[in-house]
């Protein structure tokens, strides 16, 4: 089998799959493309290749990106605590432990365990990012985001646009804070 063949066949199981899940016959997916039901019941079933107008209007109708019928379907990837490794930059004193896949591009997970009184600096700094999430697992974490400050103490998460400018330290004298750090989509790879 072609490589445009298994491709194809990806396409017409995934777009099949996700039509269930919408809860939506073919029929009314057919209404809302303005497409044949026997046209989209024989990409499902593999029998057919599809433009990429008729895929837009598909995508459009089933509530979903390109990259959800088209991209490699995501692969678990176990990764234990003890073999983590850490983020690889060397960034002010703090540690920090990598939690997803170095490569997975639709998220990055990071922990970080960061002493009494360091952190990112006074100056804000900005990333690519759609959002990310803060999780305070222990001690004290104080974020900037632009004019607000959060004070976010063990069990309080807050989120934000990566894109504005923010910083962040532990305010404690004596206790380390950790903290675990939630990007959408991971702004360290590029995207496929």
């Amino acid at each position: 089998m072609s490589a445009g063949q298994t491709h194809e066949t990806r396409i017409g199981e995934r777009l099949r799959a996700i039509r269930h899940e919408r809860g939506l016959s073919i029929s009314q997916l057919a209404g809302a493309t303005g497409l044949t039901s026997g046209f989209i019941s024989q990409l499902e079933r593999n029998l057919t290749s599809v433009s990429l107008s008729s895929l837009a209007r598909i995508c459009a109708a089933l509530d979903v990106r390109f990259g959800e019928v088209l991209d490699a379907p995501p692969k678990g990837e176990l990764i234990r605590r003890d073999e983590a490794s850490g983020w690889g930059l060397p960034i002010g004193r703090h540690d920090d432990l990598l939690l997803s896949p170095q490569q997975e591009s639709r998220f990055h997970l990071m922990e970080s365990r960061i002493p009494p009184g360091e952190g990112a600096g006074e100056e804000p700094y900005t990333f690519q990012g759609d959002v990310e999430l803060v999780y305070v697992l222990e001690g004290t974490l104080e974020l900037r985001v632009r004019d607000d400050v959060f004070v976010l103490e063990a069990g309080d998460t807050v989120t934000y646009a990566p894109r504005d400018p923010h910083t962040w330290r532990n305010p404690s004298a004596d206790e380390e804070t950790v903290v675990l750090w939630f990007t959408v989509p991971n702004p360290f790879t590029r995207a496929g």
